[in-house]
């Protein structure tokens, strides 16, 4: 919305104080306190709303770690409707809304978002750990995949030099590689920001978990964005030149915001969980910024703590369905070192340690070329 402002000012005379809301970062800078301003005024009546509402809180699993049950029980789930208030409404006014990639990720935020409140209202009103079906809640999740990736293909901009970009799939370090997979791409688009999406909910366990991962992801990627979007920087690199595309670093740092202000309430002992509503919406958001920028494969080092959460439920379910045993003792892997002894605390900073580390490893990436 401002920037809209600045161009009427600008097109109705010279107005030099209004100027700066031509610039990216000053825009992704107040985006981040934006962001963080509504999160955090929204925090304490939120919670005490949720708390009124819900009663007994989120549900614990019956089968998990035995000091969660009680020390977690009664807190209130649903805390991502915060984090997409504040995602959202900042988004809203520091973005340029003309962008197609601005839509196509907040369709993904917003309408994940909507698929874990409903999966969260299912598990509070019933009293269970098991929410709205997983089968339908895929296909929907699909659906939406599908939408956003067709609008980044569709009206996303492509450079003249480079025609088929929005449909190619581009790879680390091999900087003139680039596999056009045609209309094929809206299946492997979708199957980014959904399995990102799933991969952040197995991570969201522990108070603060997934919240400063998610954050350092959307750090790495609002810079790659702004590199990836700027013809000189992204020449520099050897980077595939995406138009528009640097907008979405506005996005990035509301993500970065409305999670400083969730943990604020989240940091343990956490006052609230953000639930399915933040973390598919999140894990979302991460996925399609990866699509929109055309570092999808760099997604996977980025936001490697994810992956391995993910893995570690994956290899848990084939080891227990063919053999009978356990490959951990419990899953996603964030309880098996709390069952190992370890300190929710310890493992929760040392995972983040793991994430700072991840994200440099796959910003190293942009040089490798």
């Amino acid at each position: 919305m401002f920037y809209w402002l600045y161009e009427q000012l600008s097109a109705a005379g010279h107005v030099p104080v209004f100027n700066i809301l031509k610039y990216l970062t000053f825009r992704t800078g107040m985006a981040i306190f934006t962001a963080q301003l509504v999160v955090v005024a929204l925090g304490s009546r939120f919670i005490r709303f949720m708390q009124a509402k819900q009663g007994r809180g989120q549900p614990i699993r019956s089968d998990g770690i035995e000091r969660h049950i009680v020390e977690k029980a009664g807190t209130p789930t649903m805390g991502g409707m915060m984090i997409l208030a504040g995602l959202i409404v900042s988004t809203l006014l520091w973005a340029d809304l003309r962008n197609p990639y601005v839509w196509a990720v907040l369709l993904v935020t917003s309408g994940y978002g909507v698929l874990g409140f409903l999966d969260d209202y299912a598990k509070v009103t019933k009293q269970t750990t098991a929410g709205i079906s997983g089968k339908v809640r895929l296909v929907l999740e699909v659906l939406i995949a599908v939408a956003a990736v067709w609008i980044i293909i569709t009206f996303g901009a492509r450079p003249p030099e480079q025609p088929h970009l929005a449909t190619s799939v581009a790879f680390p370090v091999f900087k003139g590689l680039l596999v056009d997979m045609g209309w094929w791409y809206l299946a492997f688009g979708a199957f980014i920001i959904v399995g990102a999406a799933n991969a952040v909910n197995f991570t969201d366990g522990l108070d603060g978990l997934a919240t400063v991962p998610v954050m350092i992801a959307a750090a790495a990627f609002g810079l790659i964005a702004y590199l990836v979007g700027n013809f000189v920087f992204a020449g520099y690199l050897q980077l595939h030149f995406v138009p528009g595309v640097g907008e979405v670093a506005v996005f990035c740092g509301a993500i970065i915001g409305a999670g400083l202000g969730f943990l604020w309430y989240n940091a343990p002992p956490a006052k609230i969980f953000m639930g399915d509503t933040g973390s598919l919406a999140l894990g979302g958001a991460v996925g399609a910024v990866a699509v929109a920028t055309k570092h999808e494969i760099v997604l996977g080092v980025i936001g490697g703590l994810f992956v391995l959460e993910t893995l570690s439920v994956m290899i848990q379910v084939v080891s227990f369905k063919l053999t009978g045993r356990r490959v951990f003792r419990m899953a996603p892997i964030h309880h098996h070192f709390e069952k190992l002894g370890w300190s929710e605390s310890t493992v929760v900073i040392r995972f983040w340690i793991i994430a700072v580390m991840l994200a440099l490893l796959g910003l190293a990436t942009l040089k490798l070329r």
